[in-house]
């Protein structure tokens, strides 16, 4: 949604550079009458600059008022008090939780935690790297990342389903 936005918008101020604004009906007579009492401005720099300068005064705004008369937000967490009996984290990350709750305190003399958080990370870089090492023609996949993306989605759904009804 954000890029679709911004897409739209970019489209607006182009075709407002392309056309001009327009002009309310009951306006429009008097400014066709009368040309040189239209205000014109170009859009970069003046334009811009003026909005950019309207931000920073709002901002400024929001950032004293934020410093001087700061909300409140309930009781301070102690970070080094243990977690709540029963607290689970929302559905999408309850496959992590329940996977480090699985894993051994020590594996190979490392860290259970740890090594889960190490093995989430490097499924995730290489996801995200996927695109980039696998360079055959488009739309076509090689069957044994399909398999192993089945794999790894059917264990999400196991674990979360098992972090779902754990007590």
């Amino acid at each position: 949604m954000p890029a679709l936005a911004t897409v739209l918008i970019g489209l607006h101020l182009a075709l407002v550079q392309w056309f001009g604004m327009s002009v309310p009906p009951g306006v429009e007579a008097k400014w066709q009458a009368v040309p040189e009492d239209r205000k014109e401005i170009r859009f970069f720099p003046n334009f811009v600059l003026r909005e950019l300068m309207a931000w920073y005064v709002a901002l400024g705004l929001l950032g004293a008022l934020a410093a001087l008369f700061p909300w409140g937000l309930g009781v301070k967490a102690d970070p080094f008090a243990s977690a709540p009996a029963g607290i689970k984290p929302e559905w999408y990350f309850l496959f992590m939780f329940q996977t480090l709750k699985v894993i051994p305190a020590k594996v190979l003399g490392m860290d259970g935690e740890m090594l889960g958080i190490l093995a989430f990370g490097v499924v995730g870089a290489v996801a995200l790297l996927l695109p980039f090492l696998d360079r055959e023609k488009p739309f076509k996949t090689r069957r044994w990342i399909t398999g192993l993306a089945c794999v790894f989605l059917g264990y999400m759904a196991v674990m979360t389903v098992d972090g779902w009804v754990a007590k």
